[in-house]
């Protein structure tokens, strides 16, 4: 286990920014995870727990422990693969293809860990995890209980679950179990995945070519963190009541949006935003993608705080100029 004071978080937020904690605590397996529900709750210190940093924002220096998991490891069995918390997301998703269990390929090159799959419900081209879920261990923090819990009582909806709300800090996810398929049952509906595929003469894809051209997609509109700072979609897609979107239908011809169900329909938000006319345009040091108006980056030097006037900035233009609210994904802190 790490136990670390005054630590610099720069290595695990995908904006780059510099903030410290006052004490980071890293766990690599069940018994350390118990130890570190142990400190927590002996310490009257504020805590927060962390993935990859690929959907957080620092804005100052954390008072309190930072908690992140680095258990590693992969277990396969009757179409469930069981994997650490600490594992890479995108290396689970090429590890299931090789082990021909499909379902995971829309999800391809998500940045962030297993364990931050569960708590976000990630998603992306028509999917999200919990539609392969099953289950996902952990050690109850209050209680020091190791304990399962299964899909049903998480409560996923778009980008929520209870671990988001009532559940927030409360448990140290060890494992997540996913339940795949073995049978391929491509997704291309969402996006512009069958567009792509048809440029590339592909009229049946494997899983294999779904993954390829989604991670081409990606990388063509999103920029490398490594490389510019960002953490991916800032924004999640406002869902509306049918009634306001056909009346924006009717100012803006040629709207994208997609079916939610018959009464509601959800509305790119970065779509908004382009046409707000903010890609490619920055404050400071804190920028709107030139590719993809859905993504903030750093544009170099830039602070957690400057890249939050940036965000409010374009909530109140998405607001004036469509009236609608517009949120971020990503946790502010």
């Amino acid at each position: 286990m790490r136990d670390i004071k005054d630590y610099s978080l720069k290595a695990h937020n995908t904006f780059g920014i510099d903030a410290k904690c006052s004490r980071f605590l890293e766990y690599e397996t069940v018994d350390e995870a118990l130890a570190v529900a142990r400190i927590l709750r002996q310490e009257a210190t504020p805590y927060i727990i962390i993935g990859g940093g690929s959907n957080l924002l620092l804005t100052k220096d954390y008072e309190g422990i930072v908690v992140h998991s680095a258990m590693k490891g992969v277990a396969f069995g009757n179409c469930k693969m069981c994997c650490a918390s600490g594992e890479e997301w995108d290396d689970v998703v090429a590890l299931s293809l090789r082990h021909r269990l499909y379902g995971l390929e829309n999800l391809s090159l998500i940045p962030g860990n297993v364990g931050a799959s569960a708590v976000q419900n990630i998603g992306a081209y028509g999917v999200e995890v919990k539609d392969v879920l099953f289950c996902i261990d952990a050690v109850e923090i209050a209680t020091g209980k190791v304990c399962t819990i299964y899909k049903e009582a998480c409560e996923y909806g778009y980008r929520q679950s209870r671990f988001k709300n009532e559940w927030k800090n409360k448990y140290l996810i060890t494992t997540v179990t996913y339940v795949l398929k073995k049978t391929f049952q491509p997704h291309l509906d969402y996006g512009n995945i069958r567009v792509e595929l048809e440029r590339k003469g592909i009229e049946n894809p494997t899983a294999q070519q779904v993954r390829d051209t989604i991670i081409e997609i990606r990388e063509a509109k999103l920029p490398d963190p490594k490389v510019t700072g960002n953490a991916g979609s800032f924004f999640m897609n406002p869902i509306v009541s049918r009634e306001t979107y056909e009346q924006l239908a009717k100012q803006y011809e040629g709207m994208p949006h997609y079916e939610v169900d018959a009464d509601h329909i959800k509305i790119p938000a970065g779509w908004m935003i382009d046409q707000c006319g903010w890609k490619g345009k920055h404050m400071g040091r804190a920028g709107v993608h030139d590719k993809q108006a859905l993504v903030l980056v750093n544009l170099g030097g830039a602070t957690g705080a400057e890249i939050v006037t940036l965000c409010e900035t374009i909530r109140a233009d998405v607001k004036a100029k469509f009236g609608i609210e517009i949120h971020p994904e990503v946790n502010i802190i």
